[in-house]
């Protein structure tokens, strides 16, 4: 320290005041930008960390700029999300323990395993990452990560395959590189027997460095997720992290930077003779169609301006008659769409049923082979530990599993409703069937067919049967589907069970039809639906699996009995329905 002294005391006697002054000024200048690159984060900026060569997920570019697909993705979010991010790539472990420091906020690309969700809190996957096993051409190609003990083997130090392997105790002698690419290197250059690197990553790089004597010889020996992790703890920035990647991939956003990283390339050098070809496959069609179709037009255009002459012709002669001529044209344009309506629903239906089918058949008996393999699977993983099925940790499967397959029987069955109810919407009953039937007894039917529904829905339901009513002429079955989907309706309209059901039945004398009430206490129905309730594929009740067929099927079917159907609602205080059918004559009864 005294010699120091002495040495700066020295200085400034020779050092002029000017000098001092500019010295002092550039240090006020240059201080504060100093500080500001402190501390990034303290401004509310996310400091995202990431492999320099990892290509093409993420790397440095040759301007020394961070690309990639994780890089983008990571600004998608950010930018969705109205944050701020700072790209810090750099040497992969390093980056990765920053990470366990609070040194950096967030890694853009980490592979899940159950030892790393110990340290970190991990997104959901953006991406499925395979990994693969490479070596030189003309060797013998191994399937497996057994077939290589013994063998030396290059990959990434710190990787997810160094910790699978190390963890598993594969009897494999370990070459650890700072990066993929020099595990290619190594292993195009002869010095190892082969190398492990995720599958994009290792064949972009073979591409990028011309490594012609390497092949992939094992793909996909293990499969992972692959997406955003934070420190344990941060549940904030997670938190904004899933929501981003949500609205990111929502707005198709994320399709679109997968597509340009991750996507399948354009080939390249495309010969002549295979332009020729395809140009004698696909354009000489065209050309042939696009000639006709002028030619097509050309003759429709001249068809129409000789009916539109005519037409106005006639519009000045009789203007009320073309108007009744257009009306007529547009019902009976609606009629031939119904029509066509009907005829496409009978052959989707069927081409659909078959396929949903074995579906419905085939998920229960999948089921009940787990449940029957789940013990043994049980004992292994007691005695083993755990082990993948499916490239998932047994731990994980064996509860989701389950699920997912109760889940697929219910949309299997979602399915089936709707079809059915398309089915029913375009199928038409013969006139014979008509009969004279008692409405109280086919009301009686209809309850008892739906009471497990009745159950579900209201610990109140309440019938009123009136005696002696008169008989109607009709198709039971057809009633009685009318009934079942009125006090289906009815349930799927009550909030809670306290809101009540009744069913009543009398004679209107005035009207000389027989009269059926279903209202409920439920939700009810706005004004401005009321007159759409029969439309068909109209309906309020989507979000809980309505189709918009129930109402105008049972319309139809009333229509067709020369009935009526009448709604009365108000909003919050339920809704009343009322069939009316006429009743049977004493020659119809007879």
């Amino acid at each position: 320290m005294p010699e120091c002294s002495a040495r700066i005391s020295s200085l400034s006697r020779g050092f002029p005041p000017v000098m001092w002054f500019a010295l002092i000024l550039v240090i006020l200048l240059v201080s504060p930008a100093i500080a500001g690159d402190v501390d990034v984060s303290a401004k509310g900026v996310i400091i995202v960390g990431g492999d320099r060569d990892y290509p093409p997920y993420e790397f440095l570019d040759r301007d020394g700029q961070p690309a990639g697909f994780n890089v983008e993705l990571t600004r998608a979010i950010a930018e969705v999300m109205g944050m701020k991010v700072d790209f810090r790539l750099g040497a992969w472990e390093k980056k990765r323990k920053a990470l366990e420091t609070g040194e950096i906020d967030l890694l853009q690309g980490l592979s899940y395993s159950e030892e790393r969700n110990r340290i970190f809190d991990f997104a959901p996957p953006h991406s499925i990452v395979h990994h693969s096993i490479f070596a030189r051409k003309g060797r013998r190609p191994v399937t497996s990560l057994q077939e290589l003990e013994g063998k030396t083997v290059a990959l990434h130090k710190g990787g997810f395959m160094h910790e699978h392997i190390r963890t598993k105790g594969y009897r494999i002698n370990l070459e650890t590189t700072e990066t993929p690419a020099d595990a290619l290197r190594m292993l195009a250059a002869g010095t190892v027997d082969a190398a492990i690197v995720a599958s994009l990553p290792g064949n972009y790089l073979l591409k990028e460095l011309s490594l012609t004597n390497v092949d992939p010889v094992a793909k996909s020996i293990i499969v992972v997720n692959y997406g955003h992790a934070v420190k344990k703890g941060n549940a904030e920035l997670l938190a904004k992290v899933t929501e981003g990647l949500a609205i990111v991939k929502k707005t198709g956003r994320y399709q679109e930077i997968y597509n340009k990283w991750l996507g399948v390339l354009e080939p390249h050098g495309v010969q002549w003779s295979m332009i020729i070809k395809y140009g004698l496959v696909i354009f000489v069609p065209l050309l042939l169609i696009l000639a006709g179709t002028v030619a097509w037009s050309r003759t429709l255009r001249r068809q129409v301006a000789l009916r539109t002459a005519d037409l106005q012709q006639e519009m000045q002669k009789h203007k009320e008659t073309a108007e009744q001529l257009r009306v007529r044209q547009e019902q009976l344009l609606q009629a031939d769409k119904m029509a066509s309506l009907g005829i496409l629903v009978s052959g989707v239906a069927h081409e659909i049923n078959n396929p949903n089918g074995l579906i419905l058949l085939n998920i229960p008996l999948i089921a009940d082979a787990f449940r029957d393999a789940e013990p043994i699977l049980d004992e292994y993983y007691r005695r083993h530990g755990d082990f993948e099925l499916g490239g998932i940790p047994y731990s994980r499967i064996r509860e989701r599993l389950p699920v997912m397959m109760h889940d697929m029987h219910e949309g299997s069955r979602r399915i089936k409703r709707i079809v059915e109810d398309l089915k029913d919407f375009a199928r038409r009953d013969e006139a014979g069937a008509m009969e004279s039937i008692d409405l109280n007894a086919v009301a009686q039917a209809a309850v008892r067919l739906v009471d497990v529904s009745i159950r579900k829905a209201t610990s109140s339901f309440r019938t009123n049967y009136a005696d002696d009513l008169p008989r109607i002429r009709g198709n039971a079955q057809r009633i009685e589907q009318v009934i079942v989907n009125l006090i289906l309706n009815a349930c799927q309209s009550l909030e809670t069970p306290a809101g009540a059901i009744s069913l009543t039945t009398r004679y209107d004398e005035e009207r000389n039809m027989v009269m059926l009430s279903v209202h409920d206490e439920g939700s009810g129905i706005a004004p401005e639906h009321l007159a759409h309730l029969t439309d068909p594929f109209f309906t309020t009740k989507r979000e809980i699996g309505g189709t918009g067929l129930g109402l105008s099927v049972s319309a139809g079917i009333v229509k067709e009995h020369g009935g009526l159907l009448q709604f009365s609602s108000e909003p919050g205080r339920g809704t009343t329905v009322s069939l009316l059918l006429p009743v049977c004559n004493r020659e119809e009864i007879s």
